[in-house]
């Protein structure tokens, strides 16, 4: 139990820390809606609408998180066998990711829904989302979100706790150091616990999402597939990517990119500082 809620909570308090982040990222991703922009929601509809959508996203994330974490944490137990703590990290992610994501993934697609629309002119609340949408629209882009979001995860934990010792490994050596002029500061010594976290949390994100950035890029645009006549429609995953491609190039598939950067280093060290300090705390 303490596992799920450690995991709901470091969810939401990492993705409300970063929404309006995530919200650019979302519009960047579905450059067809041309009104959606951030200029047009802080001057439409006030700047506190640069967090539509979160409600939505902390109901969402919540037993996503929790979920994820715990079992990540219960598989940790069932391969403790696997020597290679990469391979674990690896093995675990993935299966908490793909379990996580499969529970929850309708109520990310009202999320994207309800952030992308302007002055509520689809849809005014996520029940209205569910009312209006099909079973196949709800779980629209799920098999491109498994194919992503199950490898990112296994990537962030193994990143994660691979940066961590790198860093713990290196502090202790003393190896931060900086030379100026007479003066040699050990950043060491102002490295804590919680620095750590961040760091590697942060990192470990930037990495998994370099590798993983294409499927988010997809899924974002299955879930809205029939909002209205300017979203594109594509018959598959190959497709998917085909399309994007021929007709935005190969960077098509790396729009938003950048931004993502901005948003998950931040996103990810806070949510793996909050994992870390949840679990000492109920521990």
């Amino acid at each position: 139990m303490n596992d799920l809620i450690v995991g709901g909570m470091a969810g939401v308090i990492s993705r409300t820390a970063t929404a309006p982040i995530e919200l650019y990222k979302i519009q960047l991703q579905s450059n067809y809606l041309k009104d959606s922009t951030m200029i047009n929601v802080v001057r439409k509809e006030g700047l506190r609408y640069m967090w539509k959508g979160n409600l939505a996203n902390c109901v969402r994330a919540f037993p996503q998180f929790a979920i994820n974490y715990g079992v990540y944490k219960k598989c940790q137990k069932i391969y403790y066998h696997i020597k290679n703590d990469k391979i674990r990290n690896f093995l675990c992610g993935g299966i908490a990711g793909i379990t996580a994501m499969t529970a929850v993934y309708p109520l990310e697609t009202i999320r994207t829904r309800l952030a992308l629309q302007m002055n509520q002119s689809h849809y005014k609340t996520p029940w209205q989302v569910v009312k209006k949408l099909n079973i196949n629209q709800l779980y629209g882009g799920l098999k491109i979100s498994l194919l992503g979001f199950g490898p990112f995860n296994a990537l962030n934990f193994m990143f994660y706790n691979w940066y961590k010792d790198i860093l713990n490994e290196n502090i202790e050596k003393g190896n931060y150091n900086i030379q100026l002029k007479d003066n040699n500061i050990q950043l060491s010594n102002y490295i804590n616990s919680s620095t750590v976290n961040l760091l590697a949390g942060g990192l470990s994100g930037m990495s998994s999402l370099t590798i993983t950035y294409p499927t988010d890029l997809l899924r974002r645009r299955f879930q809205m597939e029939g909002f209205n006549n300017e979203t594109p429609k594509y018959n598959g995953i190959i497709d998917g990517f085909k399309t994007i491609v021929k007709e935005e190039g190969i960077i098509g598939l790396y729009r938003g990119l950048s931004l993502g950067y901005l948003r998950v280093f931040p996103c990810l060290g806070i949510q793996f500082w909050c994992l870390e300090k949840g679990k000492a705390f109920l521990e």
